[in-house]
């Protein structure tokens, strides 16, 4: 049987390099340290930086000619129908939870090495902890890494753990279940104790709980009377 035949893009392929790249770099780069780290001259980048700026994928500080990555695929996988759907599932659930707790809450999914926040709601209350939308965390140094990682997980656990980054915070975490069983996002409440905040950490992990079953319950498709 003849051998199916290897198609290239060469254009794509520098395209997903550089992407790849500012993914992979904290801060931004120039225009050469782009084409030495892809090993390529910067003529032949240069259309391809100029593509994917017009396009909104990268972005250029004018003053300085950097290149960062923006965040238009951050967007286009919020357009995903599985994403979209939990996030508009949860979301309510999570405002609840705030009001009760007086306390902001974020949710959480599995990005490969990374935990990635994809939703958050702000405490109610005149002081509070937040997690911008967007930002990720290395599995291995967070709760919400913990319990996305957790084999087993079910409902009604929770995770309690003082925040290794992050003094004074209270990280409370409880996975949330697909219909298959599996874990397939977390909540989290940067739980912060303050002398305005009449509610103990015990009690914000009892909503939490309560929270992410709800959440749960939703996105398998149960029957769901709210909390």
């Amino acid at each position: 049987m003849a051998a199916t035949p290897e198609y290239t893009a060469p254009a794509l392929d520098k395209g997903l390099d550089i992407l790849e790249l500012l993914a992979e770099t904290p801060g931004a780069l120039s225009q050469s340290e782009i084409a030495d780290a892809t090993g390529r001259s910067t003529g032949q980048i240069f259309r391809v930086l100029s593509t994917l700026e017009r396009r909104g994928y990268v972005f250029r500080n004018k003053q300085s000619g950097l290149y960062m990555l923006a965040m238009k695929l951050f967007e286009l996988a919020h357009r995903h129908p599985p994403l979209r759907g939990l996030v508009a599932a949860a979301l309510p659930i999570m405002q609840e939870l705030a009001e009760q707790a007086r306390q902001s809450c974020n949710l959480a999914v599995l990005d490969d090495t990374e935990v990635r926040v994809i939703a958050q709601v702000e405490s109610p209350a005149d002081f509070g902890f937040r997690v911008r939308v967007g930002a990720a965390f290395d599995v291995a140094t967070t709760a919400t890494g913990a319990v996305l990682t957790a084999e087993g997980a079910r409902r009604g656990q929770t995770l309690v753990r003082v925040d290794a980054l992050q003094p004074g915070i209270t990280d409370v975490v409880a996975p949330i279940i697909g219909a298959s069983g599996a874990v397939v996002a977390a909540l989290t409440v940067p739980y912060v104790a303050t002398t305005s905040i009449e509610m103990d950490a015990e009690r914000a992990r009892e909503l939490a709980t309560a929270a992410a079953t709800d959440i749960s319950t939703l996105i398998s498709g149960e029957a769901f009377t709210g909390s």
